[in-house]
């Protein structure tokens, strides 16, 4: 059995998603400066369709687009005992991502969300559901390249532990950490020892405010900061803005891919910029390089419905770069 490339963890769930009538929901920013979706309580609202998404989630994700960008992908999950979870099982085969360590828990649901998509946002309604969480033993054999680690429940932060030590024990192994919402809540402190054996961390400009408690305002100290918990290469998003990327000598801001289209929903946007970003890293490009690639997975992801339907392959992602405009390159800062 070959070495595998690269081994996705978190949950996984199926998405249903509701698209919202444009005229029965409104959008409206309030006092705190949130923005806020709004519909009239107690009423029967139209909808205009609902799509089912399965096998998704911010790991689930990047599995799925590490294959798709030709390396071999694994998924370390847990599904429950149901027709959800079987057709969550199916549908990673299905995109060539290996299942052996997905656990099934025959007393548990798998998790299950709705997403109401309103125009291009949306808003995703979670549950997830209370598994036993276990970090896989594996054989000598079956270690992956690197492991890219993002969301996951509340209820496996034991399991943060023993990936820290099992991390320790094989430093050959990489690890890319893309913090979750139940991750960046536990703190720093909770997963320093995780974030000393993170050589990727991939966040959001406000997740990095969240992680550090670095200015906003000031993308060096968010990137210091970062670097500070161990991190040897740092990648913080701005949105559709620009993305900023550290290897610790030098720095990078990297303009969006232009839309071909206005976005039609964004869901996964995030999660194809930093996989995308990660197989780079994995195939031998350089940060600078990586940053090439990660804008144009995000940018096609989000001219579909769903967080998989828009992923592209290696021989895509040249294509597009091919076809980049001249201003379309990372510039030091």
């Amino acid at each position: 059995m070959s070495q595998i490339d690269v081994m996705s963890v978190g949950d996984i769930v199926t998405d249903a998603f509701i698209k919202l009538k444009d005229d029965q929901a409104f959008g409206y920013k309030d006092e705190h400066g949130k923005n806020i979706l709004a519909m009239e309580l107690g009423s029967k609202l139209p909808f205009d369709h609902a799509d089912i998404k399965e096998a998704v989630g911010n790991a689930p994700n990047a599995a799925v687009s590490f294959a798709k960008l030709g390396l071999s992908s694994a998924l370390v999950s847990n599904v429950g005992g149901d027709a959800h979870g079987r057709d969550m099982i199916s549908t990673l085969h299905k995109n060539d991502v290996d299942t052996r360590f997905v656990r099934i828990n025959p007393d548990n649901k798998s998790n299950y969300h709705y997403v109401l998509w309103y125009k291009e946002e949306r808003t995703i309604l979670i549950k997830h559901e209370e598994y036993d969480y276990h970090w896989p033993s594996f054989k000598q054999k079956e270690l992956p390249r690197w492991v890219y680690f993002s969301s996951i429940s509340e209820n496996a932060m034991e399991m943060h532990d023993d990936m820290a030590e099992w991390f320790e024990q094989n430093p050959d192994v990489k690890l890319a950490f893309q913090p979750g919402t139940f991750q960046i809540a536990a703190g720093t402190e909770r997963l320093a020892r995780l974030y000393r054996e993170t050589d990727v961390v991939l966040v959001n400009r406000e997740e990095a405010v969240l992680v550090t408690g670095g200015n906003y305002d000031d993308i060096h100290d968010l990137i210091n900061k970062l670097h500070e918990l161990g991190p040897s290469v740092v990648v913080v998003t701005d949105g559709p803005t620009a993305a900023y990327a550290s290897d610790g000598e030098n720095r990078f801001k990297m303009p969006p891919y232009p839309d071909p289209a206005p976005p039609l929903e964004r869901t996964g946007a995030g999660d194809a910029f930093s996989s995308a970003f990660v197989a780079a890293i994995i195939k031998g490009a350089s940060v600078e390089g990586a940053l090439q690639w990660a804008p144009i997975n995000s940018m096609n992801v989000v001219q579909h419905v769903g967080a998989q339907e828009g992923l592209l392959s290696e021989k895509e992602m040249g294509e597009y770069l091919h076809n980049a405009p001249d201003w379309y390159k990372p510039e030091r800062f």
